[in-house]
């Protein structure tokens, strides 16, 4: 009886520990974000009043403002719309599309073709080449130069054919008995019985739709075609030579707003629209890459 009172004691003990630990852990890893949302309704005073500045001690939207009167913060923000639903369509119908057939065994010359797209995932061409190739097609200072270089990840596809390999034989050698063809069955059987394990790889491509900046910093020279991670660097580097001139006059009207509020407001609102997706998919995350990493 003494054992098992010690043992329990000994259990609370650590469980106290594991847990202070990891809560310690979780307000280290938050305070980042935190520190960015109070600055980002901060103002001069308060934050020179205030070291280090862990509270909102006033509560100032004019940064906000300041960032969404910008014209060059409108057109990025619909650059990046046109690139996350665009791109994310392309991606899908291609992933889907081309990882369906490769999940078909009687494909003549399948091995090759898994062979050569596992090939592009170990070397590529180079920076230089890849770039003369884009302004051979005419893609510079094109949006579709952020949309096309990446229509297809090599390694979603290979996990959606894992997948489709999987699917229940039954179910397809049923929809091909009634007279189905391969895209029929596509779209009426495989596909619906999918959308979760779609859905999981539709958010990811969107989150890397939305945080693109590589391709638009090597082929975009124009600032009306930058997309909203450019905006969001340049914001960062040198907040007087992004703004326009109307948000320019309204940033100096206010003397009390400090340039970091700005920052920090243009940080919010960028991650906040891709934020706002994951808790509608989240719960496809497990389920849908535990199915697509079944081997073949």
């Amino acid at each position: 009886m003494r054992n098992k009172k010690l043992n329990k004691s000994r259990t609370t003990t650590f469980d106290f520990i594991v847990i202070a630990v990891f809560t310690l852990l979780a307000l280290i890893t938050l305070y980042p974000f935190w520190n960015v949302l109070i600055l980002s309704v901060s103002n001069t005073v308060s934050v020179a009043k205030h070291t280090p500045y862990l509270l909102p001690y006033i509560v100032d939207l004019t940064g906000y403002k300041t960032v969404l009167q910008d014209i060059y913060f409108i057109k990025s923000l619909g650059i990046s719309l046109f690139v996350t639903i665009a791109g994310v369509m392309i991606n899908m119908f291609l992933s889907v599309t081309g990882a369906y057939v490769l999940s078909k065994r009687q494909l003549i010359g399948r091995k090759v073709f898994m062979t050569m797209i596992l090939f592009t995932m170990l070397f590529n061409g180079g920076l230089v080449p890849t770039y003369m190739i884009i302004k051979d097609l005419g893609l510079i200072n094109s949006i579709w130069s952020m949309i096309l270089p990446t229509a297809i990840s090599t390694y979603y596809l290979i996990i959606m054919k894992n997948y489709f390999l999987n699917l229940p034989a039954g179910l397809i050698e049923a929809a091909r008995l009634d007279g189905a063809g391969e895209w029929t069955i596509l779209w009426k059987v495989a596909i619906p019985i999918s959308k979760p394990f779609i859905a999981t790889f539709a958010l990811f491509y969107s989150v890397e739709r939305w945080n693109e900046w590589y391709n638009a910093l090597l082929y975009i020279n124009k600032k009306d075609l930058a997309p909203l991670q450019i905006y969001l660097r340049d914001i960062l580097v040198n907040l007087s030579g992004q703004l326009s001139a109307q948000a320019q006059q309204m940033l100096s009207a206010t003397e009390k707003v400090s340039t970091s509020a700005v920052q920090m407001a243009t940080i919010i609102i960028t991650a906040v629209p891709i934020i706002c997706v994951y808790p509608f998919l989240q719960k496809y995350f497990v389920n849908g890459v535990m199915v697509g990493g079944l081997k073949e």
